[in-house]
């Protein structure tokens, strides 16, 4: 890759690093249909305003937002409901490590349907060092003898799923297209979804009161789903589905490294070591041999 690449990769791996706490904060008093709700309507507003800006060119017909709607679907709506509803009944140890998988299943789908993106075996070998890696960060929580849910593990394995067909199917359907028209015309769909189903799953609809509430939801709308969105999508195009859904691998060793620094947690050594992994699977990834 090259350094804007990084910067770039690493910049969206900071902004989804927080998410899943800002998430635990908005779940306090509103439901996770309601989250999700508004969560998409923010983004879309801050996406659509840059679009505005820019004077870029929307989809046209039901042919060219086709592939925008099934994107929306897979890779908004869906997933953000299942991991929602799963960190209900799981903590955001294992929706980390669940999220890991995203990677690995992307290379198997991709492997399929991409000519550029085939599985060798350094990327193999370097995806499940790193998935290694996020398992021997977070072993302490895990051997914790915390009881999780076994349906919301279910329900966030799913969510990954349908992150890596949704980028592979993107990745062959946005070609021609920026990454904010992306950005933007995926979240049209998500969005309204959203808003059918929040009425009809958690009725009535709340309205946050908590301030608290509110930056979460900016946070998660603004930059966890608009920024990020237009990071995601170029990358996607740059450097293909596989690579940037190692994306995922961050997460919990900056949220570790968030904690130590902001809140005086703990640097523990299997801490160290586990990032250790996740920064030399990420370096096997994307080496290039001569």
């Amino acid at each position: 890759m090259q350094p804007k690449h990084w910067t770039l990769f690493i910049l969206l791996g900071l902004i989804w690093s927080a998410s899943f706490l800002w998430i635990k904060i908005a779940l306090i008093e509103i439901g996770p249909f309601t989250l999700v709700a508004y969560r998409l309507i923010l983004s879309l507003l801050s996406i659509g305003a840059v679009v505005f800006i820019k004077r870029e060119t929307w989809p046209r017909g039901l042919a060219g937002w086709w592939p925008f709607i099934l994107i929306g679907l897979g890779s908004l709506a869906i997933p953000f409901y299942l991991i929602s509803w799963g960190t209900l009944s799981i903590d955001s140890t294992v929706v980390s490590i669940l999220n890991a998988l995203a990677p690995l299943f992307t290379i198997g789908i991709a492997h399929l349907f991409l000519a550029d993106d085939k599985i060798t075996a350094q990327r193999m070998f370097g995806l499940l060092l790193g998935f290694a890696g996020v398992v021997v960060l977070l072993s302490k929580d895990i051997n914790s003898g915390e009881q999780s849910s076994l349906l919301g593990q279910g329900a966030v394995i799913l969510a990954t799923i349908f992150y890596a067909a949704s980028s592979v199917y993107a990745r062959s359907t946005t070609k021609h297209s920026s990454s904010v028209v992306v950005g933007a015309a995926t979240l049209v769909s998500a969005t309204a979804i959203s808003w059918i189903a929040a009425p009809l799953l958690e009725n009535p609809v709340q309205v946050p009161t908590l301030p608290l509430t509110w930056i979460a939801l900016l946070w998660l709308g603004v930059l966890g789903s608009g920024l990020a969105l237009i990071l995601f999508y170029y990358l996607l195009h740059e450097i293909g589905p596989t690579r940037t859904m190692m994306v995922t691998y961050l997460l919990p060793p900056i949220g570790v490294l968030l904690g130590v620094v902001f809140l005086k947690e703990e640097l523990s050594l299997h801490m160290i070591i586990g990032g250790l992994f996740i920064v030399i699977s990420i370096i096997v990834v994307n080496w290039k041999q001569q």
